[in-house]
């Protein structure tokens, strides 16, 4: 069996309540940054962070000044376990638009080098298009390969780098034509 078809991109639910812990926990053991994961690392239970995702994920119930967002998580099939979240941000505010883009997301520390984050990234893309979108932004800090790469493997093309004076950090700009993709 090919390992991407041993892993699934799906909603987060009630069920995998426990492998969420498990997956913040690794981050905040390792001191890392987990991008895509919404603000997860700032919500102890669980629970409340699927509610945060549900009131994004709805039109009507998004907060003043965001933008509706659907959350992923790329899970195992053969041990359940979650090896990668990704963030989909259907639209743009300022800062979004010019630093983080459309699509946010993270491997989980023990599961790297895997080929994990270009899979991930290829059926968020896909998600992408069933919801409309043709020209999908991605940003990457300008000193990860790793992410750099699975960009690069789905087709991005490099745009600009820019500084982003929230995080500190030089982050390169693509852009992936959804519509032209090779599937």
């Amino acid at each position: 069996m090919n390992e991407s078809d041993n892993l699934v991109l799906l909603i987060p639910t009630i069920e995998y309540a426990e492998k969420i812990c498990l997956y913040k926990q690794e981050f905040i053991e390792t001191g890392e940054k987990m991008d895509g994961t919404g603000n997860l690392r700032n919500i102890p239970d669980p629970l409340d962070w699927l509610r945060d995702n549900e009131i994004y994920m709805n039109p009507e119930t998004i907060p003043k000044g965001h933008v509706q967002a659907t959350q992923f998580i790329y899970v195992r099939k053969s041990d359940g376990k979650i090896v990668g979240m990704m963030n989909v941000r259907h639209s743009f505010t300022d800062y979004i638009e010019k630093y983080a883009g459309h699509i946010g997301g993270s491997i989980c520390p023990s599961e790297r080098n895997k080929g994990y984050a270009t899979q991930m990234l290829r059926l968020g893309l896909e998600f992408c298009k069933s919801i409309g979108l043709t020209h999908v932004l991605l940003s990457c800090d300008a000193e990860n390969d790793a992410s750099r790469c699975s960009i690069l493997a789905n087709n991005g093309v490099y745009e600009s780098t820019v500084f982003d004076p929230v995080r500190r950090i030089e982050l390169e700009r693509y852009w992936i034509d959804v519509d032209g993709r090779k599937e």
